[in-house]
């Protein structure tokens, strides 16, 4: 099975597109290789920030490898081949598991709202079947409409490579319940920036970080300054950037952090319909925050 450790920082990536909305492969591979070398232990590719929803599987697998070869063992590569489907999450996964990827992002089944019990066999079928890709959960109720509970998330952690979940329901609770009822082999990642400081303190590892674009760095150090016991340094950290944070969540994720990209000079372009722009007013109070902590 693939290392279990898949680091601290881990940034869910956007997906650059060129001018007529297509995949932009050359900017991804520039991308990637900036993050790696810029705090992030790790990338998620094809995840809600990259706009899974209106990629075509396609598209997806040409990113998967394109990430690959830049990273080339300079980062975690973990790929976003979940699916409201368990037949298409697998054969998705498979198809990811070929490519020697480090692990894969499973997101809760949206839409048809399975019981606890669906949610159960689906993420076992999914990992029984890729046995030597690690598995990385996703709970996102508010994009789902379904939560995984806890102790659902304690029965899939006994399945030897299921090893993490991105919990990123918001509650602190939840995420408290999760830690009790898991071995400390299992990895806890804020699913939220602004939350990533409160879940250390709750026994989460680490995060699934859109922010981590622009504060890589600063991120890594807010992690590593709560691991070795100088939670001011860790508070103080997290309150600088907390206005970004929010800023990058004004609207819908990745709208905002795309246009930030943009801002700095990455062409990463715009959105896929039914996503759209940023609106003058809210670019404008995003580049106010970024210029405050010097990002631009």
């Amino acid at each position: 099975m693939s290392d279990r450790n898949l680091g601290r920082v881990i940034t869910a990536m956007v997906t650059p597109f060129d001018k007529n909305g297509q995949v932009n492969y050359a900017v991804a591979e520039q991308l990637a290789v900036h993050l790696v070398e810029n705090g992030s232990d790790g990338l998620v590719i094809c995840g809600t920030t990259g706009e899974s929803p209106t990629l075509s599987w396609s598209e997806e697998y040409e990113l998967f490898q394109v990430v690959k070869k830049a990273v080339s063992g300079r980062g975690k590569i973990i790929a976003g081949t979940g699916s409201n489907s368990t037949k298409e999450a697998i054969e998705a996964t498979e198809k990811a598991a070929k490519l020697g990827l480090d692990g894969s992002l499973q997101v809760v089944p949206y839409y048809n709202k399975p019981p606890q019990e669906g949610l159960y066999q689906h993420f076992k079928k999914i990992a029984q079947t890729s046995p030597n890709l690690s598995i990385m959960l996703y709970n996102i109720p508010g994009r789902t409409g379904q939560n995984l509970l806890p102790e659902t998330v304690a029965k899939l952690a006994e399945i030897e490579n299921i090893i993490a979940i991105k919990e990123a329901s918001g509650d602190l609770e939840q995420a408290c319940k999760i830690r009790r009822l898991t071995p400390d082999s299992f990895g806890i990642y804020a699913g939220d920036d602004f939350l990533t400081l409160p879940m250390l303190t709750v026994g989460g590892i680490g995060v699934v970080s859109v922010a981590s674009h622009l504060v890589g760095q600063q991120m890594q150090e807010m992690v590593k300054a709560f691991e070795t016991g100088k939670a001011t340094v860790a508070r103080d950290i997290n309150l600088k950037l907390f206005p970004l944070f929010k800023g990058l969540f004004c609207t819908t994720n990745p709208i905002p952090i795309k246009a930030a990209l943009n801002l700095k000079g990455w062409n990463v372009g715009g959105v896929r319909p039914p996503l759209m722009e940023l609106s003058p007013e809210l670019e404008k109070g995003l580049e106010l925050i970024l210029q405050d902590l010097s990002i631009l």
